[in-house]
């Protein structure tokens, strides 16, 4: 490989696990089952890498396209989080490459018919906090490893279809969905099945009584593309962390990842605690 001869070649993988590939040559390069395109206008800054256990970090940009990245995809978040590859190739052939730069896409800001995405490392995980946390709440998310419940189970999710719903399509009224106590959902999800929005989800604020029929649900926040009147939804239990919601609702105690037993905050200066001196 030659400076002449060398291009980039750029994957970028959703999580639904739709990938494109873009390349700042002038012509189409194609490797590891992934048409890489010229005419999408990705570009890049000088990747950053540093030694050890530093954070590996650059920046892409590039030109709205209706066929690529599109402004409605970036607003409803379909791209956070992809994964990007970065490959230096030589475009005489494409067998003789190397990948530089494996990450995840970060935060992503669009104007004018452009956007631009900060690249993140795979290290850039390492800057997570590790470990236990005491708290008398459960540190798992319902249904994963350290939770083990099974969502799929009968009478923690439902599916229905929405009725109506108010302009930024945070506030729902659902149709079909079997009958559960008010607040059954609540601190739980909601999955677009079809529609502007398929594959959205939402976390769930309130989940109200069921009206004439309907069930009412608001969200903390409006999913990034507007659903429409008659797109089917699913609808997954909420956990509010307590222990006696694991107990009671989930039969889950065993698994429960908090410390219930833990005195409150005010404990310490309590009457009790210091033996009534002051």
């Amino acid at each position: 490989m030659t400076a002449t001869t060398m291009a980039r070649a750029w994957a970028v993988r959703r999580a639904d696990e739709l990938t494109l590939g873009f390349t700042d040559h002038d012509g189409m390069l194609s490797f590891d089952g992934i048409e890489f395109r010229p005419e999408a206008g990705l570009t890049a800054q000088a990747l950053v890498q540093g030694l050890g256990l530093a954070v590996d970090n650059t920046e892409a940009q590039g030109v709205l396209s209706d066929d690529a990245i599109t402004s409605e995809d970036l607003a409803a978040g379909r791209w956070d989080g992809a994964e990007v590859r970065l490959w230096e190739v030589d475009w005489t052939d494409v067998a003789a490459r190397r990948l530089v730069f494996r990450g995840l896409l970060g935060e992503v800001t669009f104007a004018a018919g452009a956007f631009r995405a900060e690249l993140r490392g795979l290290a850039e995980a390492l800057n997570r906090a590790q470990g236990r946390v005491y708290h008398p709440r459960c540190s798992a998310l319902l249904g994963d490893g350290q939770c083990r419940f099974d969502l799929n189970g009968e009478g923690f999710w439902a599916e229905g279809v929405i009725a109506s719903l108010d302009e930024g399509g945070a506030r729902l009224e659902l149709d079909g969905v079997p009958v559960h106590r008010a607040g059954w959902f609540e601190h739980g999800r909601i999955l677009l099945l079809d529609g502007p929005a398929k594959g959205l989800a939402g976390a769930v604020k309130i989940d109200a009584v069921p009206v004439a029929g309907f069930r009412a649900v608001e969200l903390w926040a409006a999913p990034g593309a507007a659903p429409a009147v008659g797109d089917r939804v699913r609808l997954t239990a909420g956990c509010d962390k307590r222990a006696e919601t694991c107990r009671g609702k989930f039969l889950n105690f065993p698994n429960f990842r908090g410390f219930p037993h833990l005195p409150p905050e005010d404990w310490l200066i309590s009457p009790q605690a210091n033996g009534g001196r002051r």
